[in-house]
């Protein structure tokens, strides 16, 4: 008889927190995160994301199109060092995504190669044989 209390006083329990659980999960509020420096000050962290933008402005793709566009890299660097805090963030983080792209598919060699190596695996776990002639 003490067995079945506890077994409903549990379940009831697991009840009213699911149902609590979903009450407050139906609210929805906007997440909000930024990155805090740990150490230095905000000087290095803006001469790291300039150094970041110059990297990638010295690349051959970009320069050629900054002189089609009739804008000498002094220039643009002249530009980078006057912007904004949040400017230059945006920027160096843009910066990244675009960098990821531009690596001349090194990426897409490597994802080939796990592929065919992951076949490989797999044949072989089938107990069948792979012989390259």
């Amino acid at each position: 008889m003490v067995s079945i209390r506890r077994t409903a006083w549990f379940f009831v329990l697991a009840v009213v927190m699911a149902g609590w659980m979903g009450v407050l999960g139906s609210f929805r509020g906007a997440a909000e995160a930024s990155m805090i420096a740990s150490h230095g000050g905000a000087g290095d962290l803006r001469a790291g994301e300039i150094a970041k933008v110059q990297t990638f402005l010295e690349q051959k793709v970009v320069l050629q199109k900054l002189v089609d566009y009739g804008v000498s890299p002094e220039e643009a660097m002249a530009k980078i060092r006057t912007m904004s805090d949040s400017d230059l963030h945006r920027l160096a983080t843009l910066t990244d995504r675009v960098a990821a792209g531009a690596d001349g598919g090194v990426g897409w060699l490597i994802g080939v190669a796990v592929l065919v190596i992951l076949v490989l695996v797999i044949l072989m776990l089938m107990n069948k044989r792979v012989v390259v002639r």
